[in-house]
């Protein structure tokens, strides 16, 4: 069964990308929703022929005209899937500026609001951060996974600081995405699919307190036990090390962040 579901998955994987990213690209001329709609209707199909379920909860936690960092743990690839498909408000993923200089493909991310992000050396990458923070000022939510890649195994790890840093930059609120269960879906090097439930749990969100060392760090702390406490104890991984204390505010709405948020 698990074959012949894998076989079904990628085949339809394949399909749908060629023919939605084709159309995608062609509509991303004409509007930026036209992408955003695309990608919903991508990440659904995919889910679906894998046989995954996605629970989202939280919602109320976010304004629908608001602007975040949305930041979440990565357990594989699932997690996008999950996201594009069920999140509740748009949002754009940052990329490596590479790929914006291929023909058509990087015109259609810019016109849909991808950030490029230029990792080639530190000042190239501080330059590149700093337009994203603008971008984020403007008004376009961005999707992070600050583990940098998918977990081998599910279990949460440690976080880059490069979101934290771009959050403090922005100065818009963080919100702390918890996902677990993907990982069974397709465990990192197996391409056998298993059909399962997705769980996502939107946190409340967080304003940064400052731009300072301390205030990211304390951030990061914040952020990544608000994850951690919505993941299974499989899945938690080990706590993060407490900075020195610092105040982190609550967002507008006045609601901060727990252990249980």
């Amino acid at each position: 069964m698990k074959i012949a579901r894998s076989i079904f998955f990628y085949t339809i994987l394949i399909l749908s990308t060629t023919v939605m990213g084709t159309i995608s690209i062609v509509g991303s001329f004409i509007s930026r929703w036209w992408p955003v709609f695309m990608a919903k209707v991508w990440g659904r199909v995919n889910l679906w022929t894998a046989g995954v379920k996605v629970d989202v909860e939280g919602t109320q936690n976010l304004d629908p005209n608001g602007t975040y960092v949305l930041t979440s743990n990565h357990q594989g690839w699932f997690d996008i899937f999950a996201a594009l498909g069920y999140f509740p408000i748009p949002f754009s993923w940052l990329a490596k500026e590479e790929l914006f200089k291929i023909p058509i493909l990087g015109r259609a991310m810019l016109n849909t609001g991808y950030i490029p992000i230029n990792r080639s050396d530190h000042k190239k990458a501080l330059i590149s951060m700093n337009k994203a923070a603008d971008k984020i000022r403007e008004g376009t939510s961005v999707f992070i996974f600050p583990e940098g890649t998918r977990s081998p195994d599910g279990v949460i790890r440690d976080f880059k600081k490069g979101g934290f840093v771009l959050a403090a930059k922005s100065q818009q609120p963080i919100v702390p995405i918890s996902i677990s269960g993907s990982h069974r879906i397709l465990p990192k090097k197996s391409w056998l699919i298993q059909s399962g439930p997705i769980k996502i749990k939107i946190c409340k969100p967080v304003l940064p307190a400052g731009t300072d060392q301390k205030s990211r760090d304390q951030l990061l702390y914040t952020v990544r036990e608000a994850i951690r406490a919505n993941l299974s104890a499989e899945e938690s991984g080990t706590p993060t090390e407490p900075p020195s204390e610092r105040p982190v505010r609550a967002s507008a709405n006045g609601s901060g962040l727990s252990r249980n948020a």
